[in-house]
């Protein structure tokens, strides 16, 4: 293949990644990789594999790691190199940098410095997920992953609760069947959501349905590969003052009154401080 491997402008060049398939590559993304004075990436490995597959040569330039491990200070090896004139491309092990995935301190080392950044987009597992859900696209939350402690977890899964916007998570496939019975039990099992498997790869999967077809799905499975989760939307319901007391006295075995207050108002739509004030009540009163 020809690359155009014109010199690049000194700056910072994000790169988005195959998820999966390996022709998912962009012309330009290559054309950068090809062209870049230093390539930076969440896996070295991953990134040498790449340009292998589509056979950019190296030509003695280095690719250095750059991950959520890296020290504090190695983004200012790039600052410098972009302060002399050279350019250098960042590629996440798999999609989007910084979508969910490291890049984030790098990026802001170079604005804060006054130096350019740009991007090549390409694949996002978001976006994949949204297209082939059918879920509305039209307004959508990208909430990325959940706690791994249920009563943080499902703390956060009331606060989304009458988000008008389809939810986007990311999950581990160890986690995935807990964090839908979360969702289920917070959000309701009538909720419409989707499971994403694997996408763009050889054993894709979508799985759609209610939150409570998709716990029977999941319970018990042992499930392989990337994950993406989505929430449909739904507005909030009429609730008996008799169903949030009970709600309530049941979160509050397990939770601090605040977090109780969070979790029903959310679970149930309504106004946390007036749920709030009944947990207040009911502590007093117990």
């Amino acid at each position: 293949m020809n690359f155009l491997t014109k010199p690049l402008s000194a700056g910072l060049y994000f790169v988005a990644t195959p998820i999966g398939s390996a022709r998912d590559m962009t012309l330009r993304g290559l054309d950068i990789l090809a062209s870049a004075s230093l390539i930076a990436a969440e896996d070295t490995r991953t990134a040498r594999k790449l340009m292998e597959i589509h056979g950019v040569p190296l030509n003695g330039r280095q690719v250095v790691a750059f991950h959520d491990h890296t020290s504090d200070g190695a983004a200012k090896r790039f600052v410098d190199a972009i302060k002399a004139g050279q350019s250098v491309a960042y590629v996440s092990e798999a999609g989007t940098p910084l979508v969910a995935d490291p890049g984030y301190e790098l990026g802001r080392a170079v604005i804060a410095a006054g130096l350019p950044v740009t991007t090549a987009p390409g694949a996002s597992a978001v976006l994949a997920a949204l297209t082939v859900s059918g879920l509305p696209t039209d307004r959508f939350a990208f909430v990325g992953f959940l706690p791994s402690a249920k009563v943080q977890r499902e703390t956060e899964i009331a606060m989304l609760r009458d988000t008008p916007f389809t939810l986007v998570f990311y999950e581990s496939p160890k986690r995935v069947s807990d964090m839908l019975n979360s969702l289920r039990d917070v959000l309701g099992g009538d909720r419409q959501a989707v499971v994403c498997r694997e996408l763009t790869k050889k054993f894709e999967e979508t799985q759609r349905g209610s939150l409570d077809d998709l716990c029977a799905a999941f319970e018990g499975r042992a499930v392989k590969g990337e994950l993406v989760v989505l929430v449909g939307r739904e507005g909030a319901k009429d609730v008996a003052e008799m169903d949030v007391t009970e709600a309530l006295r049941e979160a509050m075995k397990t939770m601090r009154v605040k977090d109780a207050a969070t979790m029903v108002a959310g679970a149930m739509g309504l106004p946390r401080r007036q749920v709030y004030q009944m947990a207040l009540g009911l502590g007093a009163d117990e």
